[in-house]
């Protein structure tokens, strides 16, 4: 029992531990070449679950100025998020009527990759987006953004400002915020009172269903159902009206949401998830207790690959550096020796390492230069882009494989 971790939405104390996956560094701190003979900094990486409200949780290690102040995650490089994007700005403009006179809010924005869908349909825009050097990208492209973090008193300067918005939007951003209450009651807030706001967020169900343990790191501070999400926002005065199961992230949500007393119509598609939820029992420990074991068989999975490709002498190349690599290969004690290399397609990773594994970070056409057997694709997620980018590796013969949710060679 620990007393001293509380659950950041109810303030119940966090006793039940659903994985402990070792010490593992920050996701995002890649490492500089220059500063690779210095020890980093590693922090025990361990999710709970509150048995009063369910919200799984991973408990702060650093300050958000620490962890987002300067990020290394760029969306425009990922063309399945960019169609993402340009498809669910079409869904949003039809479905709210937005116009010339509208304003559409996105927080943590990113690069300003989704807004400008709704600039070039002459919709006024604003980005929030904490990470400044990811914040300077989007203004210089001509995106309006607001470089701070965002919560009750960002939105309230906004309103004083007269930038109430017709549409709020927070694309997996929820999971990265330490203090869930501020943040939620910032967007009650900042929504204009006929206004909607839509969040998509990875769905525990899904994580846990598919073992998807690389998705939990220390920048992700909390793992949502639909049904402990509809109590926080509850608790604010936001309704859930209509919910979507995407197939992004392994598996993801994306709730609708408008004022409580405005709207308390539910769509049939919101009972159909919580009915699923409840028939997994996500309200009871039971749910919880066989994930670190499954973590465990999929890293014996993947390590004996690498061991067994490595002895018979076949050559193994990384594609990608997404966050959930840091915590796949310092779980698994993956290092230099088993992935000589990593590539990917964003020139601010390429030169780096990962943190702790420090994985060298290449560009993509390292690939093609030294032919490897197989290629390990970090960003699982994306399996389907990543193959077709990279289909000249079947040329040589080369394999692709998948570490999660289910370990397999792609022919």
């Amino acid at each position: 029992m620990n007393d001293a971790l509380a659950c950041q939405f109810c303030g119940a104390a966090l006793e039940r531990v659903v994985i402990d996956l070792g010490l593992s560094p920050l996701s995002n701190a890649l490492v500089e070449p220059s500063q690779a003979d210095r020890p980093e900094q590693l922090f025990p990486l361990r999710a709970y679950v509150c048995e009063r409200c369910w919200l799984v949780q991973v408990p702060a290690v650093e300050s958000r100025e620490r962890i987002f102040g300067d990020y290394a995650y760029f969306s425009s490089y990922s063309d399945t998020w960019i169609e993402h994007a340009r498809t669910y700005a079409g869904t949003a403009l039809r479905r709210l009527g937005l116009g010339t006179q509208s304003l559409v809010v996105e927080l943590a924005s990113n690069d300003g990759y989704l807004l400008k869908e709704f600039q070039a349909r002459g919709v006024r825009v604003l980005g929030v987006e904490p990470a400044a050097n990811v914040a300077r990208v989007a203004q210089t492209a001509g995106v309006p953004t607001v470089a701070e973090f965002f919560g009750v008193a960002l939105a309230r300067r906004l309103i004083g400002e007269g930038r109430s918005a017709d549409l709020i939007v927070a694309n997996n951003v929820l999971a990265h915020v330490p203090d869930v209450n501020d943040f939620v009651a910032g967007i009650a807030l900042l929504l204009k009172k006929d206004g909607s706001a839509t969040i998509e967020f990875p769905h525990l169900l899904r994580m846990l269903q598919r073992v998807e343990f690389d998705t939990i790191y220390h920048e992700h501070f909390s793992y949502f159902s639909l049904r402990t999400a509809q109590r926080i926002f509850e608790r604010h005065g936001l309704h859930v009206s209509d919910a979507e199961e995407l197939p992004t992230h392994g598996g993801s949500l994306r709730i609708w949401l408008r004022h409580a007393d405005e709207s308390r119509s539910t769509s049939a598609s919101v009972e159909r998830v919580l009915v699923e939820e409840q028939r997994a029992q996500l309200e009871a420990r039971d749910a919880y207790a066989g994930f670190q074991a499954l973590a465990v068989a999929t890293k014996d999975a993947l390590v004996t690959f690498l061991q067994n490709a490595q002895r018979t002498g076949k050559s193994v190349a990384g594609y990608g550096a997404p966050a959930k690599a840091t915590t796949l290969l310092n779980y698994c004690g993956i290092g230099r020796d088993l992935l000589p290399y990593t590539v990917d397609r964003s020139p601010h990773k390429q030169g780096r390492l990962i943190p702790g594994a420090r994985v060298p970070i290449e560009a993509p056409e390292k690939i093609f230069e030294r032919k490897p057997d197989f290629v390990l694709v970090l960003p699982w997620n994306i399996k389907d882009e990543i193959v077709q980018q990279m289909d000249a590796v079947r040329g040589w013969g080369g394999k692709f494989v998948v570490p999660i949710p289910v370990w397999e060679v792609v022919e």
